[in-house]
């Protein structure tokens, strides 16, 4: 294996010469940090980044821990953070939690072994504070994405879950459907309550009367099951359109009428939070409250490298990510 030993005899410099060239360090010629890198590239030498790392305490790589590797909004938003971190001189390692506390947590304990620089983290729900501790504990900084944990204060990219739900049940409303149902996550995750509230908030803006029966919480990582809208079709006065609070409810609902002999949107209006990635671009049918999810891993990094590299005087900042109503087939004005 090549070393800076080899480096410094090949380039006529000598070994300390060569360490500064590798970490940049110092006051050095041009001239000779050209001759090192040429010499370097030429013997094909690969830097040990266990060695730099306890020299610079640093190991310029980052974690990001999502929710749900499945979910095509988490799966963008991780090519947003992988470029940003390539662009910015990191590596990036991946974990996925699957909605899990015990899974997230064992994550979590990985990356205090890994030594990280930092973290990017999208919350399983309310549960994860200890786990955001930990990482305070260690002085990891971390920045949260797209939920929000009580008690804990944290620089955070968030979207429009509130402001979006209540624009997705006027847009039904405005078609003339009153009975509009809720099919949403557990109420320990930020993004259900706020998606809750702004369901109510359109309601109550519409003067319609709040029902408790056409509201459904599921939990995300038990995946939906057909049986789930029992309640809501055997109601005496049933839903006319639905609300699903993500993209993968919004599958399993229109999954679940098809199989009942219901179309959408014939039957049924179907709406969801979050678009479809690739599938809204080949058979676009949802109307979404389509969030920016590149722009939510992209400048969620960009804003943990800050904090690593030029600390956290500032103090904890909030990003609102604009969601984008988008209008398709699933939804169709109510026929009395």
């Amino acid at each position: 294996m090549v070393t800076i030993y080899d480096i410094a005899r090949v380039a006529g410099v000598s070994a300390m010469t060569v360490s500064r060239v590798i970490n940049d360090t110092g006051r050095i010629s041009e001239a000779t940090r050209k001759r090192v890198r040429q010499v370097m590239e030429e013997l094909q030498y690969v830097p040990n980044s266990n060695a730099r790392s306890l020299v610079l305490q640093k190991t310029n790589i980052l974690s990001l821990l999502i929710a749900d590797i499945a979910n095509p909004f988490y799966t963008t938003l991780a090519r947003g953070a992988e470029d940003a971190a390539k662009r910015l001189g990191y590596r990036l390692l991946f974990g996925n939690s699957d909605e899990d506390y015990g899974k997230e947590k064992d994550y979590v304990d990985m990356i205090l072994s890994t030594r990280v620089d930092g973290v990017l983290f999208a919350p399983a729900g309310d549960g994860s504070a200890p786990h955001l501790r930990l990482l305070e504990q260690h002085r990891i900084p971390y920045v949260l994405l797209d939920r929000d944990v009580p008690g804990i204060q944290a620089d955070r990219i968030l979207g429009e879950s509130r402001d979006g739900a209540r624009r997705l049940v006027e847009h039904l409303i405005g078609l003339g459907h009153e009975r509009i149902a809720l099919v949403n996550g557990s109420e320990d995750v930020s993004t259900a309550r706020e998606r809750h509230a702004g369901y109510r908030d359109a309601l109550k803006l519409n003067d319609l009367p709040y029902d408790e029966t056409l509201v459904r919480h599921l939990d995300y990582s038990d995946g939906f099951n057909p049986s789930d809208l029992d309640p809501l079709l055997a109601l005496s006065s049933p839903p006319t359109a639905i609300f699903a609070a993500n993209n993968f409810l919004a599958l399993g609902v229109i999954q679940s009428l098809r199989e009942r002999g219901l179309a959408v949107p014939d039957d049924l209006s179907v709406v969801c939070f979050d678009d479809l990635g690739f599938a809204s671009i080949l058979s676009p049918f949802l109307t979404v409250a389509a969030q920016p999810a590149y722009q939510f891993g992209a400048l969620g990094l960009e804003r943990l490298v800050d904090r690593i590299e030029n600390g956290d005087g500032s103090g904890p900042r909030t990003l609102i990510l604009p969601a984008e109503l988008i209008v398709r087939s699933s939804s169709r004005k109510r026929e009395r």
